[in-house]
């Protein structure tokens, strides 16, 4: 799979060394594998994370639960994962990589959400439901932290999922808050086990033994009472008030010291906790608490130090809330409450650093060509000029990649002008806005970019950077050819003939023969010209030039694009054989590739069914015509 993914979000969360054990949870756990999910909701600190990676770690290790055998698939949400192709694109990789999966397993519905109009996430769903029925182990599908998902159609396609599961297939979620997933009729059908914050909060022998074996106070058992009471049994809370005693004498004076509900006790606690650490320590927690992840060499460049590795390994023995993210320990996040807590008090006191902060952690991601984290910190530390520079190095591999989700979101968030002055980047927002059928802002847009792009000067309210004063010719040219290539769809949109086989010829002259995937749309707009004028063989050789060079590149989502468009030619032409050959191939490619639920596909379906009918197969003919109608 071409997409770029960052692996640490697929890891189990290795556990500690000493930490509580919790055999009834562990049994509930196990009780739940035969319904189909397993929600964990609670709110933070209460050990949601831990259980369920303690719970895996002893699936992978026995491998067998009642005579079945258990594979892991594990996915660590965050923010950007509300881009419904971004979450579907994880799940899949993530089902890849337990173990005994193919490897090509989803390789299918990736194509269709790498395309530049992804189909709706229920289509890519069948797809992959379609290949989960047929793995004979269990799998054990984890997702941590969904209550960082706020896009409904992410919701409603997970609902899908779950209302169509295949029985090889159980989902736990963990999150603070119950997501929106029909969760009544799971319960109804008795589909659904719940831990919640009742469940998970520690008894009085857990505290114990949490406070005594794994934080090592050896409090008496009058201390620890009444610690569990003040706490209420939440963890966080537990584990804050620990760290906070570390070498305190009176320290039954302090536990009687702070009351309240979980805010008010984590307000207090967190002072007492930043307040114990060296000076050294404390502004480490603060600088680096940007960081979605962390290792040694990126800490040391936002803090300015070089032990940085040293001590993220002494936090994480000192049990200060960090969250190891592979077995070598090298790189790290902080627990969520607990940065969200840091990045608070980043904000209250230190605001004025965030921006150097971003620009710093850009810089190294950028020198370590991890160039997606760089220009999200380069975007969130507003250095927009840093954001395109970096950007405009990636366009062609997200392109080749099918990113285009990310893409889109990227110079979505640049200002407008910074779009005239880079015009690559403003060709690419203006093949955006055509692609959601903002046409008029599209050609709004181009034509601006088409007065930068004149090396005799525009009149603009802006000035083209220095790159682009000193454009060598050929890449002048090639983004006037993608401009035209641009405008060749707008008018093929509108009919307009004349426009379409204008501005197509302009985008096949000035388009390098490398710059394969916008020639072949510009054909595709030419081959429309041609269909409209009736010129039935010009569109067809239009069309075929089309198909023959994504074959030879193999990106089967446009092959099938050009593939439609060249059935419906040779229909015209009254070649019916040709016509059915071509359909019956690209259907079988289709299926092969797991794309049959696409609309281009329900389109060739049709099609099909229309030539079947010709021949007086109407059998064959009206179950093609039906399954295309369903499908387009």
């Amino acid at each position: 799979m071409a997409t770029s993914i960052l692996v640490t979000k697929l890891f189990v969360p290795p556990t500690r060394a000493k930490l509580v054990h919790r055999p009834g949870l562990i049994e509930r756990l196990n009780n739940g594998l035969n319904r189909r999910l397993t929600l964990l909701s609670a709110p933070a600190g209460f050990g949601k994370t831990t259980l369920v990676s303690h719970w895996v770690e002893n699936l992978q290790k026995d491998n067998a639960i009642d005579d079945q055998h258990i594979r892991v698939a594990w996915l660590s949400l965050d923010q950007d994962d509300n881009d419904p192709v971004r979450f579907l694109t994880y799940l899949i990789v993530a089902l890849n990589q337990s173990k005994d999966i193919k490897t090509d397993f989803g390789r299918g519905a990736v194509s269709m959400l790498q395309s530049p109009q992804p189909p709706p996430p229920n289509t890519v769903l069948i797809s992959l439901i379609n290949e989960l029925a047929t793995i004979p182990e269990k799998i054990v599908f984890v997702l941590d932290d969904y209550h960082l998902i706020e896009e409904k159609s992410i919701h409603q396609a997970l609902v899908f999922l779950l209302e169509n599961l295949p029985s090889q297939l159980h989902v736990v979620i963990a999150t603070r808050q119950d997501p929106s997933l029909s969760l009544g009729r799971l319960r109804a059908r008795d589909q659904l086990t719940e831990l919640r914050a009742a469940d998970l909060r520690f008894t009085s022998l857990e505290a114990a033994d949490f406070l005594n074996q794994v934080m090592g106070l050896n409090l008496s058992s009058g201390d620890i009472a009444e610690l569990e009471t003040r706490t209420e049994g939440w963890i966080a809370g537990l584990q804050l008030a620990a760290i906070s005693m570390r070498g305190r004498e009176d320290r039954t004076g302090f536990i009687k010291s702070f009351t309240g509900g979980n805010r008010l006790v984590l307000d207090f606690l967190i002072n007492e906790v930043l307040g114990q650490q060296p000076e050294s320590i404390h502004n480490f927690l603060l600088q680096t608490a940007i960081l979605d992840r962390m290792t040694g060499s990126l800490c040391d460049a936002l803090t300015g130090q070089e032990n940085g590795q040293e001590t993220l390994e002494m936090l994480d023995h000192a049990n200060l809330f960090i969250v190891p993210l592979d077995e070598e320990r090298r790189w790290y996040r902080y627990h969520h409450l607990f940065g969200d807590l840091l990045r608070q008090r980043l904000r209250q006191t230190q605001a004025e650093q965030l921006k150097e902060l971003h620009d710093k952690a850009s810089e190294w991601f950028k020198q370590n060509r991890l160039f997606d984290q760089a220009i999200e910190h380069a975007l969130k530390g507003k250095d927009f000029d840093q954001a395109a520079n970096l950007i405009q190095g990636q366009i062609d591999v997200l392109w080749q990649r099918g990113e285009h989700v990310k893409l889109r979101r990227w110079v979505q968030v640049l200002p407008e002008k910074l779009l005239l002055t880079e015009p690559q980047l403003g060709i690419i927002r203006a093949y955006y806005l055509h692609l959601i059928g903002e046409y008029t802002s599209a050609e709004q847009l181009l034509q601006r970019i088409e007065r930068i792009l004149d090396p005799r000067g525009n009149g603009d309210e802006v000035t083209p950077s220095l790159e682009y004063k000193h454009l060598l010719e050929r890449d002048r040219l090639k983004l006037k050819g993608r401009l035209s290539t641009i405008r060749a769809l707008i008018y093929s949109f509108h009919g307009d003939v004349k426009e379409i086989i204008k501005q197509a010829n302009r985008a096949l002259e000035y388009l390098p023969e490398q710059d394969l995937t916008w020639r072949n749309l510009s054909a595709i707009a030419l081959g429309d010209a041609h269909s409209f004028l009736g010129d039935i063989a010009a569109a067809y050789d239009a069309r075929f030039t089309a198909l023959r060079a994504w074959e030879a590149e193999g990106n089967i989502f446009y092959i099938l694009v050009a593939a439609l468009k060249l059935a419906s030619t040779l229909r015209e032409q009254g070649e019916l054989y040709r016509t059915r050959d071509l359909c019956n191939d690209q259907v079988r490619l289709a299926e092969k590739n797991n794309l049959a639920e696409i609309n281009f596909v329900g389109c060739i379906r049709t099609i099909l069914g229309e030539v079947l009918a010709e021949f007086n197969d109407l059998e064959r003919a009206i179950q093609h015509a039906r399954q295309g109608v369903k499908i387009a």
